[in-house]
């Protein structure tokens, strides 16, 4: 297998051990009523869209929570072409309503109507909830929308560990890394038919306006984490003037091409483990010793290793360079999860596989039987394959790894090639990559961490830049994302902005 680009996500990994899938009676839609004529906001739509915007929503209960699904366009450029359902999930305001707020917590793949129905508090403040009806949705292709489907459980096991008995960036390598990418993208073709092809991200921000419409608001509030940012952003430039208002938070560049995101990610999560390393050398008890560069070699060492000979679970899989580097990225989310690297190293240097392949599977959505909890990793590479450009010439493939590997000595190498998994994809994206400046918006809030490893802090810089409204705020720490996790200066921030509208008069720099 090749390595893929980082997912994006949002959610701690203490958090994602928590999560488990809530329980939802019945969605129910009740139709538009015949006369009809503008949205519940009183926008007027075109006719073809109609049907859509003027949509009824009933609410049923589920556990603590309101449940429904919402029908959209399968193609917004040709509405008659079919419909697709998006599941939604929301937590009535506690006190007086202000509106419906958003949110997306990251991939693309992420589970929106998961992340809110399960850990709501995470998400959001007691002060949101008190103002907010907080509004959790599936994005196409993801979830309990109407969702990207590929392999059976054993053959996903066989896409995403599989190792192949080659040199990496080799012919044979590439050739079986070709093959690979290929079978899944027909398995994905074959198993969930047109809407394949339409699970952009563009597609998924006319969406979100159809739900801020038949929600009643008029203009739209949105909290979006990591490729959430992308998300918001997105929509900003395609309705500036129904911006409500959005906070971005672990922001990614909409102007970084595949190849770009792949270094950056890579350089991020060599910070994330220079950190945690001089963490754990400062520590009584520690798998390392020396100094914090020398650690990291150990740890380049350890890669090489497994890739030479991998380590059988006694599950029968067998632990290669690629999953145990999913292994490290995973509790590199957040500072809070580094207890869970100490295990893991402990574990892998006495030849050990199963606590790897504990952590790749909580990564990769996978429970202790064998299945898959989710189409996360299904849907990530759907919607990225239509949100990037990728070329499959094997000497420019040759050049993009060479310079990840520069500029990521000890854990680039296995975060390159990724071109292959989308260039033979049975659709492809025509968005080039570009700046955001979303002319005309209200104020956006931007969110960056210094030491974000998936969405490193330049971005979140380059995209408050870009936004013609965008107002950056800097957390000065670790981990993936900070509303909500980090300190006080950035929840308070965020807070007086959705609550009063108040925006910093420059970055207060938490």
């Amino acid at each position: 297998m090749m390595r893929r680009t980082s997912k994006l996500i949002a959610v701690a990994m203490a958090a994602v051990i928590t999560l488990g899938l809530s329980a939802c009676m019945p969605f129910d839609l009740l139709p538009s009523g015949p006369s009809a004529t503008s949205t519940p906001t009183g926008e007027d739509v075109d006719a073809a869209l109609e049907p859509f915007y003027t949509q009824v929503l009933v609410w049923e209960s589920c556990g603590a929570n309101q449940c429904t699904t919402a029908t959209a366009p399968l193609d917004w450029d040709d509405p008659a072409a079919g419909e697709i359902e998006l599941a939604l999930v929301r937590q009535p305001a506690t006190g007086d309503k202000v509106g419906s707020l958003l949110v997306n917590p990251g991939g693309p793949g992420g589970s929106g109507y998961d992340f809110i129905a399960d850990s709501v508090d995470y998400a959001t403040s007691d002060r949101l909830q008190e103002a907010y009806d907080v509004v959790g949705f599936d994005p196409r292709g993801v979830g309990r929308s109407s969702a990207v489907s590929c392999l059976e459980p054993a053959e996903m096991d066989d896409y995403l560990y599989g190792i192949i008995d080659a040199p990496r960036g080799s012919d044979e390598w590439i050739a079986a890394a070709r093959e690979s990418a290929t079978a899944f993208g027909e398995a994905c073709a074959e198993n969930t038919g047109a809407l394949l092809g339409q699970v952009d991200t563009i597609s998924a921000a006319r969406d979100m306006d159809l739900l801020r419409a038949i929600l009643g608001d008029e203009k739209l509030n949105f909290l979006g984490y990591s490729y959430g940012t992308f998300l918001g952003a997105t929509y900003a430039e395609l309705y500036p003037e129904k911006v409500g208002r959005l906070v971005l938070d672990g922001a990614i560049d909409p102007a970084a091409t595949n190849a770009e995101v792949s270094g950056a990610q890579a350089e991020g999560f060599e910070g994330a483990l220079r950190a945690y390393l001089t963490f754990c050398l400062d520590q009584d008890e520690c798998s390392f010793d020396g100094t914090a560069g020398e650690a990291m070699a150990t740890v380049r060492a350890l890669l090489d290793s497994v890739a030479a000979n991998p380590i059988r679970a006694t599950d029968g899989r067998m632990l290669g360079a690629d999953s145990l580097l999913t292994a490290i990225i995973y509790p590199l989310y957040s500072q809070s999860s580094w207890y869970a690297l100490d295990s893991l190293f402990e574990s892998v240097f006495a030849g050990e596989a199963d606590y790897a392949f504990y952590l790749a599977d909580l990564y990769n959505g996978r429970d202790e039987s064998g299945q898959y909890i989710d189409n996360s990793t299904e849907s990530f590479s759907a919607i990225n394959c239509l949100d990037y450009e990728y070329q499959d010439d094997v000497a420019v493939m040759r050049e993009k790894a060479a310079a990840i590997e520069a500029q990521a000595p000890y854990m680039g190498t296995f975060m390159t090639y990724g071109d292959i998994g989308c260039a033979s994809w049975p659709y492809t994206g025509d968005r080039p990559r570009a700046e955001i400046h979303a002319a005309g918006a209200d104020p956006i809030i931007v969110i960056g961490t210094t030491n974000d490893p998936a969405t490193p802090y330049q971005w979140a810089v380059a995209l408050a830049d870009q936004l013609e409204s965008g107002h950056l705020i800097t957390y000065e720490g670790e981990g993936h994302t900070a509303y909500n996790k980090s300190n006080a200066c950035v929840n308070d921030a965020v807070d007086a902005y959705f609550l009063e509208g108040t925006v910093p008069a420059s970055d207060p720099t938490c």
